[in-house]
Parts: C-alpha cells; structure tokens; sequence
C-alpha cells in the first residue's frame, strides 16, 4: 500500500504519479474517498479516545468517593457503554473501508518511469545480433522433429495450455533449472523450496489480490476454509514467508531464491509469438528477490538486472533490456525492466525475466520491517523481485537461436555437462 501520511501531506504529487497509470479523473475519485474515510477514522478514534477518558476519570472519582465513605456516582450506565460499542463498530467498519480503498491503489512509479504502455517503453540495452538462419524453423517444429516435447499428451493430461517434456526435452528443462540454481547460490542468493500452495494473505501481501484474485487457481473454500491457492510466481512465496517480522538490519541486503512451477489461469497464448511453451498454465521459473533498506534499493536494482543479463549471455542468446512505462508494469511495483530474447521465427523478442523495484509497498502490506541499532521505531523495507529465469521462454529461444541446417540443434556451452551432449538431434 501507499503511506497514509503521504497522501496527506502532498496529495498533488502522489495523484500527479498515480496519473502516469490511471485516468486523473479515476485517480482523484480514489483519492477524495479515501482522504474522506480517512478524516472519518481519526475523527472516531478522536471521539472513541475522549470517551475512553471521560469513562477513566468517572472511574476514579468513583473510587475516590468510595474510599471517602461518600455515596459514589453511577459510572458508564449501559446506554453510554453501547454507545462507545457503536462507536468501536463504525471505526472497524471505516478502518476496513479505507483498507480496502488503499489496497486498491496501484505503487507509485519512479521518476523516469514514464506513462503509457508498452508502446512508451524504452530499450536500455542490447547484447549480441540476431542469428543468420536461412530457413527458420519455429520452436514447436523443432521441438517435435527432436522429440523434446508432447503438446497432444499434454492437452490429454491437463487440457489447453498444458505440454509435457520428454526425453531430451525433459532433460534440456532441468539441466536449465540446475544450472540456474546453481548460479545463483553462487550469486549469493539462499535457496528456497516453499510450498506450491499458498494462503490468500500472502496473495495480498504481493499486491495480486484484491485486483488479480481471479488471475489464480483458488481451492474451493470447503477444502481450504482460510483461502488458499497456487502461487503464479515464486515470489509471493518468498514475500509472503517474511510477513509479519522485523529483519535484522545487519543481514540486509537479505537475498533468497526459489525453484517452483508457476500455476496460472490466463489465457495460453493462440498469437503465433505465443504458441508451444511461451504462454501457458504451468511453467518453470527460478525467483530471485531481496529485502533491502530503502539507501540499498538503487544498487540491488542495478545488481539484479545484470546478474540476469549475464545469465542470458552466458546462454549465448541475442537479448534486450528495456524500461517499461507505467502502464506496462505490475501495479505493485515502481520500476520494472524486462530482458527479453529475440525468438528468430517471429522476429520479435519475448521476455524471459522482470526485474522490479517495489519500493515499500509490499513491505507495508506484508508489514516487514527493520529497526536501526538501537532504535525503537521500524521502517518498512524495500523489495525487489526478478526471474532468473523462466525455463518455458529459454526452452524455445535456445531451439530457434542454435537450430543448424541438418535438423539438430546446437546446446549452449554451459549446459553440456548437466545435459550430457552437446547437440540434439532429430528422432529417427
């Protein structure tokens, strides 16, 4: 969420960002009524607080008398105590308003985040030049000839948008999950395995819920009565392990990482840059993420884009980096670059990983803190997220980059020795 006192204290500015995503009409709306419930909540904490006094001293005047032998004064007769009942039920009523207002505001973008979508967005980088293929086979071609994955049986076992890896296929998956674990342990990243289901509060804590809730696969509230659902990244997961808690701020920068199959219901893709593993319901994906002070943020950002990037170009695959616009970037984050691959069958490039900046607004969701040394009050952390990387885009990538004119394809230097070969070749 977004910080009350801010919203207070300069609403132009914070409508001003809000506008690079919203309609200013929207965006001001969401803003009055929130200001509103706002200055209702304090004003009933006010009046809630001044009965609360009235009541204690009624108290001791009443047990002062008592000691003095005097006849004591009734004290909070039963219409005044419901009265402060009513008065605590309409606080918890505009407390949960407001809540729910607030959690339906989107992060406030950085400063060169500009607005617009995906039209306003900005290449930073470029690694290496398109591949020379005379004649280019897309993904699902090779991928079929070399008999790596089963599209037919996967529809057969989960329905659309499901595939299954096989044989070499299989293998070329998890040497790249291996490898991508391995390099970052060796990045210095804690390796996490979380559970697969997760409960509705880590979902909000993300900021995927309210706004994305149906985006999920939930349990039916019978078999899952607190709300549970499969996480669509790891990185609900490794936010939502921390909620609730006060980190040390000697061990920040804190960084983990997560291997999981990523369960999703949007639609799998039918455009032709979407088809085969691109776009699907279930998909391999390594997290990355770390909890920073806010002075830490900037570097970690920084560091956590080129750790990505030197993973792509250890694979050998022509990439680029681009700044999304506002409009183009998760609503829960401030800043946001893609590393995107290029894919030789469509011409286009297709992201591989996403790495954000959420600034203190999952922090404040999640309410994860830090205390300085020797202080009393927290702050909330900042968080930062990227994949590294998702297996499903790689997989194809490597196929159309690497595919050689007899058929097989050739497999990136430094998966040969967790794949056991160094090209794959067509089934005969």
């Amino acid at each position: 969420m977004l910080d009350m006192e801010l919203i207070r204290k300069d609403r132009e500015a914070v409508a001003t960002a809000l506008a690079k995503r919203l309609d200013p009409a929207e965006v001001n709306r969401a803003l009055d009524e929130i200001q509103r419930l706002d200055q209702e909540r304090r004003a009933l904490i006010s009046e809630i607080d001044a009965e609360r006094q009235r009541r204690k001293a009624e108290a001791r005047a009443y047990a002062q008398a008592k000691r003095a032998g005097t006849a004591p004064e009734s004290v909070a007769p039963e219409a005044e105590r419901k009265q402060l009942a009513e008065l605590e039920s309409q606080l918890d009523e505009v407390q949960s308003r407001l809540r729910t207002a607030m959690s339906e505001l989107p992060n406030l973008p950085a400063d060169d985040v500009v607005p617009g979508g995906k039209e306003a967005n900005r290449v930073v980088k470029t690694f290496g030049e398109p591949p020379v293929i005379e004649k280019v086979r897309d993904h699902i071609e090779l991928s079929r000839a070399l008999g790596l994955v089963d599209h037919e049986r996967g529809v057969k076992l989960g329905g659309s948008g499901f595939w299954m890896y096989t044989g070499m296929g299989a293998r070329l998956e998890w040497a790249l999950v291996n490898w991508l674990i391995e390099q970052n342990i060796q990045a210095g990243y804690e390796f996490l395995l979380p559970p697969h289901l997760l409960l509705d509060s880590a979902g909000f804590a993300a900021g995927q819920f309210p706004k994305f809730y149906d985006d999920v696969y939930h349990l039916d509230r019978e078999s899952a009565p607190r709300g549970q659902f499969l996480l669509p990244t790891a990185e609900t997961a490794i936010l939502g392990a921390y909620q609730d808690e006060i980190l040390e701020t000697a061990k920040l920068p804190l960084k983990a990482f997560a291997y999981t199959p990523c369960y999703r219901r949007e639609a799998a893709g039918s455009h032709s840059d979407e088809r085969g593993t691109v776009r699907g319901h279930q998909f391999n994906k390594v997290e990355i993420f770390q909890f920073t002070l806010p002075e830490q943020a900037d570097a970690a950002l920084e560091a956590m884009v080129a750790h990505v990037e030197g993973l792509v170009e250890q694979l050998g695959l022509h990439y680029q980096t681009s700044l999304l616009a506002a409009g183009d970037a998760s609503a829960a984050m401030k800043k946001t670059l893609d590393v995107e691959v290029w894919m030789p069958s469509t011409g286009k490039y297709k992201e591989v990983s996403s790495v954000s900046w959420g600034g203190d607004y999952q922090a404040r969701r999640a309410a994860i803190r830090y205390r300085e040394p020797g202080g009393k009050q927290t702050r909330f952390v900042h968080t930062l997220n990227g994949s590294a990387l998702a297996t499903s885009r790689l997989f194809p990538a490597i196929l159309e980059h690497f595919q050689q004119p007899d058929g097989s394809v050739l497999v990136p230097e430094v998966l040969h020795d967790k794949l056991g070969a160094d090209r794959l070749t067509p089934v005969r």
